[in-house]
């Protein structure tokens, strides 16, 4: 399998310093995972597929900010300005990441994989926890944030099926919503189309688009038909 290429992506510019040391973590745990997986998967780790994670107009956060709402139809979202830009963005994904790891969790048969999935499903609980009380606190004093994250949630829920699943970060009236459970307490979680539906922005089972414009590399590439 021909390894894709990447589309965008540059230095983000935070001006909160504990933003920045946030996604620094976040991202040395990210790249751990990269390398844990395929020494995990050995032979059958597949090649990284072509990413689209352009803050321009032809870029896939643009693309997912306008349909949620968050900017006017011509605008452009660049997740590389600003923290809450930044923010914005990990929220789009922190969330997914836990949902999938859960709902693959069924699906997988050996023991070595089943553990190596459960710490990365905890870590990434973790990230997305961190994500969501960063941007409630920060919606205090910049309302659009809590507005944003909702609108984001939205647009994933109106991907993924009929079913309202997701959530976003503002509860009732004296409560948030920082973990987003069931009536059990627990998280939920996606099918890999379901996944797929999210990061190829697109309902409709396709086998690219999005984030990976060429799709994914290995046996699941095909997103369901929500």
């Amino acid at each position: 399998t021909t390894t894709g290429s990447v589309t965008g992506g540059r230095q983000g510019t935070f001006t909160d310093t504990v933003v920045r040391e946030y996604a620094r973590e976040i991202a040395a745990d990210e790249i751990a995972h990269v390398g844990l997986l395929r020494s995990a998967l050995g032979a059958a780790a597949v090649a990284m597929p072509s990413i689209n994670i352009d803050g321009g107009a032809t870029g896939a956060f643009t693309a997912l900010a306008r349909a949620a709402g968050i900017v006017g139809s011509t605008a452009t979202f660049d997740p590389y300005a600003s923290d809450e830009n930044f923010l914005l963005s990990a929220f789009i994904f922190e969330d997914v990441g836990v949902s999938a790891y859960k709902g693959a969790a069924a699906q997988i048969n050996s023991s070595l994989l089943i553990d190596a999935a459960a710490g990365i499903l905890a870590t990434e609980a973790y990230h997305a926890g961190l994500i969501r009380t960063v941007l409630y606190s920060k919606g205090l004093t910049t309302p659009s944030l809590r507005t944003n994250a909702g609108l984001i949630s939205d647009a994933r829920d109106s991907l993924d099926g009929s079913t309202d699943i997701d959530q976003g970060i503002v509860g009732d009236a004296t409560t948030s919503n920082l973990v987003p459970t069931d009536a059990n307490g627990l998280v939920f979680g996606r099918t890999a189309g379901q996944v797929l539906n999210i990061v190829y922005l697109n309902r409709n089972a396709v086998v690219g688009g999005g984030f990976f414009p060429a799709g994914l590399n290995g046996n699941i590439k095909t997103s369901a038909a929500s």
